[in-house]
């Protein structure tokens, strides 16, 4: 009875892929293709790119990183290999905070986003803020970024979005990093990168100060796009009870993106790599 139920169930089969009994059968038989091999000799490679990439690597960037190692094939194939695998890039729709105030113009703070494109480091950093929550709680986290290399330079978090915060985030950058004469530093049009305290200290240093067109989102897309990896790859769907346990996330999470983590814009490099080339 199992038999002719299983001999039915091929039949059935076979009539909806329009394919004969026979032609299953052969290949049922028939020793794996070369395509079959070579895929299954690439998942456990693949499986391991993407655990070392926190489950983030879309099919470009295992492709790059499996060029990286030795391993030249196509996007396809990768694509199919990760789909077999039951992998794909991290990817979900993020919460937003309206600001008011959000397009305020600042007449005394010129627009410089787009004037200055960096052909080295050190030469133009770009900061924002964005919100995180712990225990149901928004904390504000600022960053900046040098715009050369996309290597994160300064960070802070706080429970208050205001200059203290920005201005923590610029001097840990400084620490980092000490600026060169010609430094230019454009931002989010936030008042907290208007405040007076923040103007002050980036005007001592003899840093550039600038800010995003009014409603221009898209010119501070570098740190844009950070802050969306960061919440994909790292935060999204953890719960955080504590300010240290977020903290520490972070600090991980910075660690990640600036010594491994590959960048399309940079070709496929991390800021740490990316930087070393220029050196050598």
């Amino acid at each position: 009875m199992q038999a002719n139920r299983k001999t039915h169930a091929i039949q059935m089969m076979c009539a909806y892929f329009k394919v004969s009994r026979s032609g299953f059968y052969a290949w049922q038989g028939r020793d794996p293709s070369s395509r079959q091999l070579r895929d299954e000799g690439l998942i456990e490679q693949v499986k391991r790119i993407h655990a070392d990439s926190r489950g983030g690597y879309g099919s470009p960037c295992v492709q790059h990183a499996l060029a990286q190692q030795g391993t030249a094939v196509s996007r396809g194939t990768v694509a199919r290999v990760m789909c077999r695998a039951r992998l794909q890039g991290r990817s979900a729709r993020l919460y937003r905070r309206s600001r008011v105030g959000q397009t305020a113009f600042f007449t005394s703070i010129p627009i410089t986003v787009r004037a200055i494109q960096p052909a080295r480091i050190n030469q133009v950093r770009a900061g924002d803020v964005t919100y995180l929550r712990v225990s149901g709680q928004w904390r504000d986290l600022a960053a900046v970024m040098d715009k050369f290399s996309r290597r994160i330079i300064g960070w802070s978090l706080s429970r208050n979005r205001d200059a203290a915060l920005t201005l923590d985030a610029v001097n840990h950058a400084l620490r980092n990093r000490k600026p060169e004469s010609d430094l230019h530093f454009p931002s989010d049009r936030g008042i907290e990168y208007a405040a007076f305290a923040y103007r002050q200290k980036l005007l001592q240093r003899g840093i550039v100060q600038g800010m995003n067109r009014p409603g221009k989102m898209n010119d501070n897309a570098h740190m844009e796009s950070f802050f969306h990896s960061m919440k994909t790859e790292e935060l999204y769907g953890q719960t955080f009870t504590s300010d240290d346990d977020l903290h520490k996330a972070l600090l991980s999470y910075f660690q990640f993106c600036n010594q491994q983590r590959l960048h399309s814009s940079i070709g496929y490099r991390s800021p740490a790599v990316f930087e070393k080339s220029l050196c050598s």
